[in-house]
């Protein structure tokens, strides 16, 4: 909870002091944040329960902070990444390479860093600045409720 919810809560406030006087000295400034959530914020995972809750709790963040924020025009997303092959999925691969492969996404792949990255490169040159308080879903469709 510290790590995942915590943290990035008064960062998230300690750096909005910075830009909100930033954006008083220089209101042609734009700032932007981004928080990292996970599909787990929807997912539950009964062996990870604290993990899934802090994670949705990144989502309330994202909301709050985009709603305190958007008066300054300082807009605040959130990332939801899925199945991303990095060190940390790296010892469950074989299990997800199962559940990729019967469909789990429709996207029927990993996703890669370079997908998330992405996501927030489009975020962070302003393509979403209208878009305030939105969860980006980068998990090739898994949020997607299918039959």
């Amino acid at each position: 909870m510290r790590i995942n919810l915590q943290g990035p809560y008064f960062l998230t406030q300690s750096v909005a002091k910075w830009m909100i006087q930033q954006k008083q000295a220089g209101p042609a400034k734009s700032y932007r944040i981004v928080n990292t959530g996970s599909m787990s914020a929807y997912t539950s995972s009964p062996a990870r329960g604290e993990y899934c809750v802090s994670k949705a709790g990144v989502g309330m963040m994202t909301a709050l902070w985009a709603d305190r924020l958007a008066e300054y025009g300082i807009g605040v997303f959130e990332i939801r990444p899925g199945i991303i092959a990095t060190d940390m999925t790296s010892v469950v691969k074989e299990k997800y390479d199962k559940l990729i492969a019967e469909g789990v996404t429709p996207a029927r792949r990993w996703g890669l860093p370079e997908d998330v990255a992405k996501a927030v490169g489009a975020i962070a040159q302003g393509r979403l600045d209208f878009s305030t308080g939105q969860v980006i879903n980068v998990d090739g469709g898994f949020h997607l409720r299918r039959l």
